[in-house]
């Protein structure tokens, strides 16, 4: 259940970025290992190989946390930006 669960994060994580390299690709590209994560997000959705179990919990411990530091910096420039503009 907890890989079940983890995979599933993924692949929620990776469609969002899907959506924003569509509708934001500007915003996308300052997260540098977007295109990764939506590589990842097809493997696991469309099972275009058999999954790694150990890659997948690497990628958890090791490059989940720094993409998050980045996505929270982000969404906080653009909460501020949107904020100001509003007031504007």
């Amino acid at each position: 259940m907890l890989r079940s669960a983890v995979e599933r994060q993924f692949e929620i994580a990776g469609e969002a970025l899907n959506r924003l390299s569509r509708e934001a690709p500007e915003i996308a590209a300052r997260l540098t290992d977007h295109r990764r994560a939506i590589a990842m997000r097809n493997a696991l959705i469309h099972g275009y190989r058999e999954v790694d179990n150990a890659t997948v919990w690497q990628t958890a411990h090791e490059d989940l946390p720094m993409l998050r530091v980045r996505v929270d910096a982000l969404l906080a420039e653009l909460g501020d930006h949107q904020s100001s503009r509003r007031t504007r």
